[in-house]
């Protein structure tokens, strides 16, 4: 995706226009007029990756922490009850 989206860099330098960037890297012309926004704003460096959207993966600290906090029961964490869901877990 970050290949496409330096391909797309040079096809705003060149003057083309959304529609054409759009076909030629196929891709919609929402998404290509999204980056060329960026791209006039910032330049360049603005369409490089910026990292997963999602978050990362919990490593073994944070498991740690997970697990004192899940030893505390639900209602130490304001649940009305004692059952944990993967709703509040997630949450938590």
């Amino acid at each position: 995706r970050e290949r496409i989206r330096m391909e797309a860099a040079g096809m705003f330098a060149a003057g083309q226009d959304n529609a054409a960037v759009a076909k030629e890297l196929r891709v919609s012309v929402r998404s290509v007029r999204r980056r060329r926004r960026s791209w006039q704003e910032g330049g360049r460096q603005t369409l490089h990756s910026k990292g997963p959207a999602a978050r990362p993966e919990p490593n073994g600290a944070l498991f740690a922490v997970l697990e004192q906090e899940l030893a505390k029961g639900p209602v130490a964490h304001g649940r009305p009850d004692q059952a944990w869901t993967l709703a509040r877990i997630k949450t938590l």
